[in-house]
């Protein structure tokens, strides 16, 4: 496997995998690349075996950089964990170089005035999943898989999504996405920002419009950053103020869930008020932009600048307390009645922290991603072309995540 991007999440998903794959029997040679080779040393010293977790420097914006590292290896698989911005470049690189493809999340360009309201191809030139899916067919003729969207949301719960609507209910309406908990950090001072997950995703996909999919109401609404504000009581944390942000699975689930009669998705997380303040400064100051800007004779990239000045989500583990809680809302019809229930995965940070030395929304989202790796890399989940998990049989999945201790819950409501 040719891991792309060797920031905290990619060295969690490579943690989980090697204590899942203790012997090598189907993941025998991970190259470990990223932009900073010391970096992508550091995660392979921190795995402490050289024979099986090799570094190497990747220029994830060149195609042939990664073409060279697959054909030096013979390597057969790309995972993608990267941000979101590199992910087509790393996509195409995948294909050219004829192996298979997983990803967490999927590249978006929103125009520059949004017209919002009905109709994603109103506001976005570029909608989620649209560059990966439209290539599903070249990827079929090719005879390789390419699973996008498989971290824990998008991921663990677009799994949960397909087993609701093939296994709890007769007709599946509707699946709100939550993600919430109740982390914090004591010690931290009132004004302190905290970017709980890779910086350049956090701008991206919490500035950019959000969308959601209303079946009955003309399909895709697109509405402006934080819209749809609401407090949830979410299982085991407590009350949560949640918002609506870009996310994948209003556009992943529709497409293959439909069939069980969805009508509505939406997508909702719960954000600091800090967090979403500076945000929008980030925003108006243009500073999430990816064009190089000119500073005394030097081009710089105004996000670079953001992502290195902010705290890594790497670093902040030890501080925090609390636990995530990230899943399915659903309402539909069983046996003739109305059912409603919440289908969840909750993660402790201070477990983590002992268990994996990973703080929780890195370690959650990096068990996501790894199960589904191991699924195709084992051959569970098969096929050619571009899929999401929705695609897949559920089960083998959900039965990894018995056997991990990644413990999910089903609660009636």
């Amino acid at each position: 496997m040719l891991l792309v991007g060797a920031g905290a999440v990619g060295e969690s998903i490579l943690r989980i995998l090697k204590e899942r794959d203790k012997n090598s029997d189907w993941l025998e040679l991970v190259v470990v690349s990223d932009y900073d080779l010391d970096r992508a040393k550091e995660v392979c010293d921190n795995l402490g075996d050289y024979d099986r977790f090799k570094p190497e420097f990747v220029n994830a914006k060149s195609k042939e950089s990664m073409k060279e590292l697959v054909k030096k290896y013979n390597l057969d698989f790309v995972m993608d964990a990267t941000a979101p911005f590199l992910s087509n470049y790393i996509f195409d690189a995948a294909f050219e170089a004829g192996v298979n493809y997983g990803n967490m999340g999927t590249w978006s360009v929103p125009m520059e005035n949004p017209a919002f309201g009905l109709g994603i191809e109103n506001s976005y030139t570029e909608p989620m999943t649209k560059y990966n899916f439209d290539r599903h067919e070249k990827w079929a003729e090719n005879g390789q898989l390419a699973c996008i969207c498989m971290g824990i949301d998008p991921g663990v719960v677009n799994v949960f999504a397909k087993y609701a609507a093939t296994e709890l209910f007769d007709e599946i309406k509707e699946i709100h996405v939550k993600d919430g908990g109740n982390l914090q950090i004591p010690s931290a001072d009132k004004d302190d920002i905290t970017f709980g997950f890779n910086v350049w995703t956090v701008l991206d996909e919490c500035m950019n419009p959000n969308v959601e999919w209303d079946k009955n109401n003309g399909g895709f609404i697109v509405e402006d950053a934080f819209a749809g504000e609401e407090k949830f009581d979410m299982p085991e944390v407590g009350e949560n103020t949640l918002v609506k942000i870009e996310h994948e699975e209003t556009v992943t689930m529709p497409r293959y869930l439909e069939q069980y009669g969805l009508e509505r998705v939406t997508y909702k997380i719960s954000l600091d008020e800090n967090l979403m303040n500076a945000l929008k400064v980030i925003d108006k100051l243009g500073l999430r932009g990816t064009k190089p800007v000119e500073v005394g004779g030097v081009k710089v990239c105004p996000r670079d600048v953001v992502a290195a000045c902010a705290p890594q989500p790497k670093d902040i583990g030890n501080e925090m307390v609390g636990e995530m809680c990230v899943g399915i809302h659903c309402k539909g019809i069983k046996d003739g009645k109305e059912k409603e229930i919440m289908m969840y995965q909750t993660f402790d940070n201070q477990e983590s922290m002992k268990d994996w030395g990973m703080q929780a929304v890195v370690a959650q989202t990096g068990f996501g991603a790894a199960i589904a790796i191991e699924l195709i890399g084992r051959g569970i989940w098969t096929g050619e072309g571009v899929y999401s998990p929705e695609y897949f049989d559920p089960m083998p999945y959900l039965n990894i995540m018995d056997e991990a201790g990644f413990d999910y819950k089903i609660k009636e409501m």
